[in-house]
């Protein structure tokens, strides 16, 4: 293979570049998970990841993907034959409404033009249909990382009380936890999935149930088989900081690691430094006049962009075009979106200068492309950034 200088630009939308931080604490020697220093440590993680999460409840790990902690939730709660309403906003909702029809569940779905979030009032309307309260579960994606798209969990909460409807929430938050604002508690979500290769900044492996009260209650009745995903017996074990099972270890080091660095920054900061990040790209986008793929500003995913391509254009053609020329990886389209749509990703450990690296070998590779586009993209983000710096400046002399 030919030797490329310099680092290769990660600006997939997951698993994100780790932080040096992070790896040097997963290169720690292995503890035993039995001995007396890893209860303490295990107890920090779990308080840790309270405070990502914003939530009072428990927060189980499992050493699983993501989709490990979608069939947690799902076998934790329900019983053969449930019905679970599903909002299809995406590849990753139709993959978590696949696996539900699978585990022997009645899935309702609401279909969506993957270019809108979970719409609230189509969601209230299913629930005040439901008379018997059949439904026993309404499952969303906060941020559907196929399309760009983030869905307001606190307006489908409302919907769900308006309807004064039993059914469990439970939500996807495996590209939005740590980058875009997320409130378990105040939202009154009952399962919160998420994995820890994007906004936590550690590599694929870990994933997450953060539970209510209320869904630990349904879960003593629930008949769908578990033995691994079974919260119960992690939630008495992590009250002294262990685990039922032999854990990931070095990952936990990172864990921890990584919910120190956010505790460092602060999640507001967190939060309004990924808005920036995603405002410049859009930007950026527009720029260049091409079509976010988002059709409602109001959901704007901070965390990737998905951009669509012009007709008669192939979105992977130039992904590898990128690819060679910057040595720069892009998302591609994911199911229905295959070939029209390429993905930036704008999260995690990530900043400003990283940021404009990112765009500007965009608009190198759409040039190389012959993707009919107008220059000046990247020089809009960097004014927005330069006047967001120079904002941020005055504000910090200020205080």
């Amino acid at each position: 293979m030919t030797f490329k200088s310099g680092r290769h630009f990660l600006q997939i939308p997951g698993p994100t570049n780790v932080p040096d931080r992070v790896l040097r604490a997963i290169d720690f020697p292995t503890m035993d998970h039995r001995g007396p220093e890893f209860g303490p440590m295990g107890l920090e993680i779990i308080e840790g990841l309270k405070h990502v999460f914003q939530t009072q409840q428990p927060v189980v790990i499992f050493p699983a993907s993501g989709t490990g902690a979608w069939e947690a939730a799902l076998v934790n709660s329900l019983s053969p034959g449930d019905k679970v309403l599903m909002a299809e906003t995406g590849h990753f909702a139709s993959l978590w409404q696949k696996m539900a029809g699978k585990l022997g569940l009645q899935v309702e779905l609401i279909a969506t033009d993957w270019r809108h979030g979970a719409d609230p009032v189509a969601i209230e309307a299913k629930l005040k249909e439901d008379k018997a309260h059949a439904i026993k579960a309404v499952c969303v994606v906060h941020n559907e990382t196929s399309t760009g798209v983030t869905s307001r969990i606190g307006l489908v909460r409302k919907a769900i009380d308006a309807a004064a409807h039993p059914a469990l929430l439970m939500v996807d938050t495996i590209s939005s936890l740590a980058s875009i604002d997320y409130r378990h508690d105040e939202w009154g979500v009952d399962v919160t999935v998420a994995g820890s290769q994007k906004g936590l900044m550690l590599p694929p492996g870990l994933s997450f149930n953060a539970v209510s009260e209320k869904a630990r209650k349904t879960a003593q009745s629930a008949k769908l088989p578990k033995s691994y995903w079974a919260w119960d017996d992690i939630i008495a074990a992590n009250k002294t900081g262990y685990f039922p099972y032999t854990p990931a270890t070095n990952l936990l080091y990172g864990l921890r690691e990584a919910i120190k660095m956010l505790r460092e920054e602060g999640l507001p900061q967190v939060f309004a430094r990924h808005a920036r990040h995603a405002e410049a790209t859009r930007l950026a986008v527009r720029a260049w006049n091409l079509e976010i793929l988002c059709a409602n500003a109001e959901e704007y995913s901070n965390t990737l962009t998905a951009v669509m391509m012009p007709a008669g254009h192939n979105a992977d053609a130039l992904r590898k075009n990128i690819l060679e020329a910057c040595d720069m990886s892009l998302g591609t389209g994911l199911g229905r979106l295959a070939g029209k749509v390429f993905r930036i990703g704008h999260l995690g450990d990530f900043n400003d200068l990283a940021l404009m690296g990112t765009l500007a070998g965009v608009e190198m590779g759409l040039a190389l492309s012959g993707v009919p586009h107008k220059k000046g993209g990247a020089q809009a983000a960097l004014d927005f950034l330069t006047e967001s710096a120079r904002v941020r400046s005055a504000q910090r002399v200020a205080a």
